[in-house]
């Protein structure tokens, strides 16, 4: 409990849990291990009144053996959160026109990762709100080796034992230098509508006196002039296309980067400082509207 917000965990179970012991030489000897952990609830409360909730976190993680990637999953029976509490004069008056003063939903998610050649993939994350919609996301990305974790926890371990207000920036490059030995190899954002989509335009419509028809129109519009500025023209007429196939017909909105090769670290943060708008092009990047 601290500042007014008490948190509540009951209870928490660990399945077949191995700690890493000193000086241990084995392929995951340096990582913590469980076989499956549960959560019955978890309960956040401010000032006496929940503010969220959560019940039934279950997850589930396969360990690799025999040349096999280590596969993990999780899920939630349920969350809830409680909106009201939100004390921002705006914010509140959006809540309650969208109907959204009380919100629930789950989480879902599920990956695998190599150990051998460090390719990991997050292949769902999604967080469903009833009445609302599903954020969807997933990742890959190669490189993240045993040597990587023990020398990303060698540098925090470092950077925890700087006296407070000390120069970190040493340690901090340290740091940038190991995660450049990853490479990219996808990510998507996807967003499949349950009714938010012309709520909330109805709801800016009223706002401008108009319809939520008449707001679409304009963000349709108003989309490829935002997207010349990345000097990509197959890429404007696609999100283009995609954001008026969407507007019309609210269903899934799908933001994909695919590059044919998996791109290094380091070669899309020297593409982000010396020429950014060449970053959709380096990554793969595609929209979609209304497909599975």
């Amino acid at each position: 409990s601290e500042d007014g917000v008490t948190l509540n965990l009951s209870p928490f179970i660990i399945h077949d849990m191995t700690v890493p012991a000193d000086g241990a030489t084995g392929p995951l000897g340096s990582l913590m291990m469980y076989k499956s952990a549960e959560l019955d609830n978890m309960t956040v409360k401010v000032a006496d009144k929940t503010a969220f909730s959560m019940d039934g976190l279950a997850i589930e993680i396969t360990p690799p053996s025999d040349g096999k990637a280590m596969e993990f999953s999780g899920t939630t029976e349920k969350f809830n959160a409680d909106l009201t509490l939100i004390e921002d004069p705006k914010s509140k008056d959006v809540i309650n026109a969208l109907g959204y003063q009380n919100i629930t939903g789950n989480l879902e998610m599920a990956g695998t990762w190599q150990p051998s050649d460090g390719k990991m993939e997050l292949s769902k994350y999604d967080i469903s709100v009833d009445n609302a919609g599903t954020l969807g996301m997933t990742f890959g990305f190669g490189g993240y080796t045993l040597d990587v974790i023990k020398s990303l926890q060698e540098a925090q371990k470092k950077m925890a034992a700087q006296p407070e207000g000390a120069d970190n920036s040493a340690q901090g490059m340290a740091m940038l230098g190991i995660l450049q030995q990853l490479s990219f190899n996808s990510a998507s954002i996807r967003f499949d509508d349950d009714s938010l989509t012309n709520k909330v335009l109805d709801y800016v419509g009223k706002q401008q006196g108009m319809s939520g028809k008449d707001i679409a129109n304009q963000a349709k519009a108003i989309v490829p002039f935002g997207m010349a500025q990345l000097n990509n023209p197959e890429l404007t007429a696609q999100v283009s296309a995609a954001v008026g196939k969407y507007l019309d017909d609210p269903q899934s909105l799908e933001i994909l980067a695919e590059p044919p090769a998996a791109v290094p670290f380091a070669l899309i943060m020297a593409g982000a400082m010396s020429n950014p708008v060449d970053l959709t092009k380096t990554l793969g990047v595609t929209v979609k509207a209304n497909e599975d």
